[in-house]
């Protein structure tokens, strides 16, 4: 009861557009007026104070510490390290079975190469599947409860697969373990948006994204040696010890961000403590009383909605799948090269991967010190008002830098090169990618901070959907191509996608606010 006195001097949250006495909730995915700006909508969603003479409860005030938008930035980037631990974990489950898998093959005696390969593209199915049910699912129950239970469900069919006594039980157990692993992958964008100003998420999302990008290229490195040193079946056990001893530590130090599951739980309790059954979440305020399954019901469709009724997003998952598609063409060719044309072992031929992942990390470290610099430069430029699409212009170098990989890996390769020439060959696509990546990403949990996890399901879904699949044609595309023209083909199409990020950076603002999505659920005036 002692915190009631603060709640009950506590005023209003009003914009400038605010009449006198007239409490707004957040209106978050509203378009902006033209006295609005995004700050002033950003600043409703994340600070709506208490006002117990309205039975409206929110914050006890802006700087409220319960908040996590206040937490001591120690705290902040601890939460964020723990779910980024995790998604690293989750990935490196995705192509850590590669190396090994000629040891399966042998052992199940399976010689149909179309699926050995989809014994390891499977893992990204769940990926597709996984983030549609989890993230709007975190958006109603909260993250913390999600994220345990995916995770746990991740970790328990890794003990399927180490068992498993033919193919097809190992494809059904790599496809529920890629669901439940999906979770950290999707929930992290909400995280960021939950705990982290505008200023602070491009280096937030970087840090973040490392374990998703890094995962899939330090899986076949570890999965190639125990493969060959132990058995196949090692490599889930790994994972089982790794991912279990990693959500022990999430279980005990993990708490909830998520603000409109926070400020319900505190209603709740108010309502109980004070005798009263007016009170509502701030968060709540003018929109439609809806029931439990159809909250649901409309939670589980949103990413959906994103996709479809929002182009800037349909047009930017589109791309994103298009260069995560290129990034496992990539994956299916490495090990077979370095092991038949340069005499590599299969333990050695995982650490060719590592010219991607180099890339990867210099592409991150230049993300991660210049994004959030060159926003803060272009919104001083403008006036003080910040515009999502301040993000995209680095784009447009990496997009450029992304091909090149295509062209020198391929030819190299095809005309056997020294063997490190064709490793720092891939050493482009990585930096590039992760310079296409980092702002979509950010991009997209600055539009739609409220629903970040939502937005970034439909990222992950697209992308995810893409790299399952087109791989699978690989084999055939460069056995009748060849490594120089089947690199090629994929390198002039990535060039073909440049101008994409120009119009993106040109044109994005007006594409989003012409066609907003608008996933508020409003009451009928």
């Amino acid at each position: 009861m002692a915190g009631l006195d603060s709640q009950k001097s506590a005023s209003n949250l009003s914009t400038p557009n605010d009449k006198e006495g007239e409490y707004h909730g957040p209106d978050i995915e509203k378009q902006p007026t033209k006295d609005e700006t995004y700050e002033t909508r950003e600043a409703a969603r994340r600070y709506p104070e208490t006002d117990l003479s309205r039975g409206v409860i929110g914050w006890d005030s802006q700087e409220d510490p319960q908040n996590p938008q206040n937490f001591a930035a120690s705290k902040k980037w601890a939460l964020l390290g723990l779910i980024s631990a995790f998604t690293f974990i989750s990935p490196l489950a995705s192509s850590m079975f590669s190396p090994a898998l000629v040891y399966m093959a042998a052992e199940f005696h399976e010689t149909n190469e179309t699926i050995l390969s989809f014994t390891v593209s499977i893992f990204l199915v769940g990926y597709t599947f996984g983030p549609l049910l989890l993230a709007p699912l975190s958006e109603i129950y909260g993250r913390r409860v999600i994220l345990s239970g995916a995770n746990w469900f991740f970790v328990v069919w890794q003990i399927g697969c180490a068992l498993s006594k033919n193919i097809e039980t190992l494809i059904v157990c790599r496809l529920f373990a890629g669901i439940g692993g999906s979770a950290c992958i999707t929930l992290g964008a909400g995280v960021v948006a939950d705990l982290f100003p505008t200023e602070l998420r491009g280096r937030a999302t970087s840090i973040w994204s490392l374990g998703p990008l890094i995962g899939p290229v330090a899986g076949p490195i570890a999965g190639g040696f125990l493969g060959e040193e132990v058995s196949w079946q090692w490599v889930f056990w790994v994972l089982l010890i790794a991912s279990g001893a990693m959500q022990l530590a999430i279980e005990v130090l993990n708490q909830e961000t998520y603000a409109p599951v926070l400020i319900r739980w505190k209603t709740a309790k108010l309502a109980k403590e004070l005798g009263r059954t007016d009170l509502q979440s701030a968060y709540d305020v003018g929109r439609e009383s809806l029931s439990k399954a159809q909250v649901l019901k409309r939670s589980l469709v949103r990413p959906a909605l994103l996709l479809f009724k929002s182009p800037i997003v349909l047009l930017l998952s589109t791309y994103m799948a298009l260069v995560y598609g290129l990034l496992y063409l990539f994956f299916t060719t490495i090990s077979d090269v370095f092991t038949s044309t340069y005499g590599f072992t299969v333990g050695l031929s995982g650490l060719a991967y590592l010219g991607i992942g180099i890339g990867f990390f210099v592409g991150l470290v230049i993300i991660a010190l210049t994004n959030d610099r060159i926003v803060q430069k272009l919104t001083a430029q403008n006036g003080g008002k910040f515009e999502p699409e301040m993000r995209l212009p680095t784009m447009i170098i990496f997009a450029c830098i992304l091909p090149i990989s295509f062209f020198w890996y391929g030819w190299t390769a095809e005309k056997h090169v020294f063997w490190i020439v064709p490793i720092i060959g891939m050493f482009p696509f990585g930096v590039g990618m992760m310079g296409v990546f980092m702002p979509i990403q950010t991009y997209i949990i600055d539009c739609y901070p409220a629903y970040a996890a939502s937005a970034n399901a439909t990222l992950t879904a697209t992308r995810s959907l893409v790299g399952a699949f087109l791989p699978l044609a690989g084999p055939a595309m460069f056995q009748a191509l060849g490594l120089g023209w089947g690199n090629s083909l994929l390198g002039f199409l990535a060039l073909a996608f440049v101008p994409i990020p120009i119009i993106f950076t040109k044109f994005g603002k007006q594409i989003r606010e012409r066609w907003p999505a608008n996933l508020e659920t409003k009451k009928a005036k």
